[in-house]
């Protein structure tokens, strides 16, 4: 069993064709793009590691899952949205980490006080 700890990310990060994007638009772009939504270095590591595909409706959901979050006082949280997960900090507007479906089976995810399924 895995378990994931929720670390502070201040920093911004800009990827140019991400592979996994299904778009023209480079994925960087569609993050600056998207009400500010950031995510860290780890989160595009992530992403590129375990072959998750993230299109701009997904960033969309995500930046509402943020804010439904943020009116709910949630500070981190956990998004799930299909077959992929997302840790956030929700008062930072980032995503720290993402997984897919074949790493979320027994894992536990610490530091977060709220979840959102979308």
């Amino acid at each position: 069993m895995k378990t994931y700890n929720i670390h502070h990310v201040n920093q911004k990060v800009h990827q140019k064709n991400n592979k996994n994007f299904k778009s023209n638009i480079s994925f960087g772009d569609v993050l600056d793009n998207i009400n500010n939504i950031k995510f860290s270095k780890h989160a595009m590591k992530r992403i590129d590691d375990r072959n998750i595909s993230i299109d701009k409706k997904d960033v969309e959901k995500i930046n509402t899952a943020i804010n439904n979050a943020r009116e709910k006082g949630i500070d981190q949280a956990l998004i799930l949205m299909d077959n992929k997960a997302f840790i956030a900090s929700v008062t930072k507007n980032t995503i720290i980490t993402t997984i897919n479906r074949d790493n979320l089976k027994d894992n536990v995810f610490t530091n977060i006080d709220g979840a959102v399924i979308i």
